[in-house]
């Protein structure tokens, strides 16, 4: 019995990273979804395009005092400063469930400097079920390590140092809190790495003026959601035009109009966030809705829309 033809209609969901390949765009973001096991009984974790767990140190971190979360207009502030168990507990207790899901695992690591952050991929090297390392250069509510990524030497630095430790893809996370990002992204890219994420959260604060204090207990922390949604957006349009380095979109998307716009604006797939806070199905809805939406466009596969943006030179009269 001969096989059936393929589909002519069938949209092709799958996008590379560089080395990478993803079987769909739609990823969650670290810090929102746990280490996957908490929200499997809500998602289907095989149907996602890629896993991104809760950022892992080398040793145990304790986190930030609280408040740790703060919601804002249009957003959220978070302050949790890398609460974790460490690289070795992660490895024996997290990696195996994640690595059964059937999905690609981006594991995502923080250092105090360059050799911790060196260190961790070198301890990641070969393991089963790592499929690439993702470095949070940029959490902007701990001390030590958020600096690698707000300066273009720093960061060129660690990720070559990265690059050399290990085998599997480096995805480098770059923060907005910065000048100039595209020369962050650079240099990241000189480094080797095989793709840009883009962007952390944005430093922020809340105060309650009755008491004259601030509401987290760190006093700043990282502002999320759709408030945060345009300047993500500015990043990986700058980014995507200067940078041949694939992107990879964050900040405040929920919506498949959302994903759309950061895949036009230059994002070859992007992770969601905040959302998964208050909607933990809203992925399975965008993977639903994402072949429809790239058919509108006149596209068969997610890769020909990437970066099509266009932008008309107003003419002088």
């Amino acid at each position: 019995m001969s096989s059936a033809s393929p589909d002519p209609t069938a949209i092709d969901l799958s996008v590379h990273l560089g080395r990478l390949r993803l079987p769909n765009p739609i990823l969650v973001a670290s810090g929102t979804f746990g280490y996957a096991r908490e929200m499997a009984g809500l998602v289907d974790l095989s149907r996602l395009g890629g896993i991104v767990p809760k950022t892992v140190t080398k040793l145990p971190r304790g986190g930030n005092p609280p408040w740790r979360t703060i919601e804002t207009a249009a957003g959220m502030l978070n302050s949790i400063g890398l609460d974790n168990d460490g690289i070795e507990a992660f490895i024996e207790h997290h990696l195996p469930y994640l690595a059964a899901v059937g999905t690609p695992v981006i594991v995502s690591i923080a250092g105090r400097d360059g050799d911790e952050f060196v260190a961790l991929c070198a301890r990641l090297d070969g393991l089963a079920g790592v499929a690439a390392i993702e470095l949070n250069i940029s959490c902007p509510n701990v001390s030590g390590g958020v600096d690698l990524g707000t300066d273009p030497t720093m960061c060129r630095r660690v990720v070559e140092g990265c690059r050399a430790a290990t085998s599997v893809p480096i995805i480098a996370k770059l923060t907005p809190n910065v000048t100039n990002i595209v020369s962050i992204a650079q240099a990241a890219s000189d480094g080797g790495a095989d793709a840009i994420s883009a962007i952390n959260t944005c430093l922020g604060m809340a105060v309650d003026w009755r008491k004259r204090r601030p509401m987290l207990g760190n006093v700043m922390g990282g502002l999320s959601g759709p408030a945060i949604k345009p300047i993500a957006l500015r990043a990986i349009y700058q980014i995507a035009r200067a940078v041949k380095t694939p992107l990879i979109g964050i900040g405040g998307i929920a919506t498949i109009d959302d994903v759309m716009e950061f895949i036009v604006a230059g994002a070859s797939a992007v992770q969601i966030g905040t959302a998964n806070f208050y909607n933990p199905q809203g992925t399975m809805a965008l993977l639903d809705q994402l072949p429809a939406a790239v058919r509108t466009l006149g596209a068969h596969c997610v890769s020909d829309i990437v970066g099509t943006i266009k932008i008309i030179e107003m003419q002088k009269k």
